[in-house]
């Protein structure tokens, strides 16, 4: 379980911290331009994006580091908690934009950070 726990924590925090990192970079419109998905920044302000960014950036870096170095590994179920709400915003402007599509994915997203929170909280916890 903890191997899996692992991997399934490595590749999320990999795809939220290209997804935070191109977030705080690029500009809006480029942004935009990456796929029919990013449609949602035409709701929010380029601060604001740039709050999204940070968020998915820290989340993906409390997903890993901690464990790894062996300092408050307890944050990391914290931070998967934390990216669970924060997906659940974002599922909340699919709703909104009626992104169905997307919003099926959000939801696996969901249930991924909820997974992770349980394996670290609760089945595998760091020692």
């Amino acid at each position: 379980m903890n191997t899996a726990l692992w991997i399934i924590a490595g590749v999320i925090a990999a795809g939220f911290a290209i997804g935070g990192t191109t977030l705080l970079l690029l500009p809006r419109t480029k942004y935009r331009a990456l796929g029919a998905s990013q449609h949602w920044v035409d709701d929010f302000g380029d601060s604001h994006l740039k709050v999204v960014g940070t968020i998915k950036l820290l989340g993906a870096t409390g997903l890993v580091l901690p464990a790894a170095v062996g300092v408050a590994p307890l944050l990391v179920p914290i931070a998967a908690t934390g990216l669970m709400l924060f997906m659940a915003g974002a599922a909340t402007t699919r709703f909104r934009r009626s992104e169905w599509l997307y919003l099926v994915g959000d939801t696996v997203f969901i249930a991924m950070f909820a997974f992770l929170a349980w394996g670290r909280f609760a089945l595998q916890p760091f020692a």
